[in-house]
């Protein structure tokens, strides 16, 4: 059995991620937050499991890479200095790094990319996520998980090719443009529909996140694969096999 240590266990995910190593019939290594040892809780675990916060990350990755074990890091809200940071410590151990650990959104991504490519720049992509009141971040990780999925491809730079948060008098839409619209409220645990507008048809590619539970098995799937495998970084479609 795997040793599977949260970091972030008191959270609505670290709760829900004991659940699912419980049913999975892996071990709770256990689990710390903010103020607690990550390097104690590596030496205790075979992989380690991220849901804390981006400015906790570097200490995370540093007490993964100094017990020589893999860490999957499911944190959102990350910038480009905490991708430094994964790339950085895959030189050590292997880091798999993702906005969303659903099964369900990854195979998305991966029908996303499909559709993008083989229908080109021109078809509009606009990307709609619902997420729950209390969600603090914008787009959410998933969005731009599915983001990444479509830049790629098109090969494109997502950074370059999207556009957010549009207001008042914005002229006309970009060719290629990759749009992201945000909506908060209630308690929706994460809905994200990728619209792609040709001339007279659109496709819509949806995914409905019913209970937290389905980011949680997914996150231990991701750590079970993780265990045993080469310094690195990876993703959840490779545990998909895609």
């Amino acid at each position: 059995m795997a040793r599977i240590g949260i970091i972030g266990s008191e959270g609505r995910m670290g709760h829900a991620l004991a659940a699912a190593i419980a049913a999975a019939g892996e071990v709770l290594s256990g689990g710390i937050d903010k103020g607690g040892d990550p390097v104690a809780l590596a030496k205790a675990s075979d992989v380690l499991v991220d849901f804390s916060s981006p400015h906790a990350l570097e200490a995370n990755l540093d007490a993964a890479i100094a017990a020589g074990i893999p860490i999957v890091v499911g944190t959102t809200g990350l910038e480009e200095r905490h991708h430094w940071l994964c790339d950085s410590a895959a030189a050590h151990v292997a880091v798999l790094q993702t906005g969303n650990t659903s099964l369900g959104v990854n195979m998305l991504a991966h029908l996303v990319r499909e559709a993008a490519n083989r229908l080109g720049e021109e078809w509009d992509i606009e990307i709609v996520e619902t997420h729950h009141r209390m969600k603090v971040d914008a787009p959410s990780g998933t969005a731009l998980l599915l983001g990444e999925a479509a830049a790629k491809g098109r090969g494109v730079n997502l950074a370059s090719a999207s556009e957010r948060g549009r207001d008042g008098i914005t002229g006309a839409r970009a060719k290629g443009a990759i749009g992201f619209a945000s909506l908060r409220g209630g308690t929706v645990p994460g809905d994200h529909t990728v619209h792609l507008f040709g001339d007279h048809e659109r496709i819509a590619l949806s995914h409905l996140a019913e209970d937290r539970l389905i980011f949680a098995k997914g996150a231990v799937r991701a750590a079970q694969w993780l265990i045993g495998r080469d310094a690195g970084r990876y993703g959840m479609g490779e545990v998909l096999g895609l």
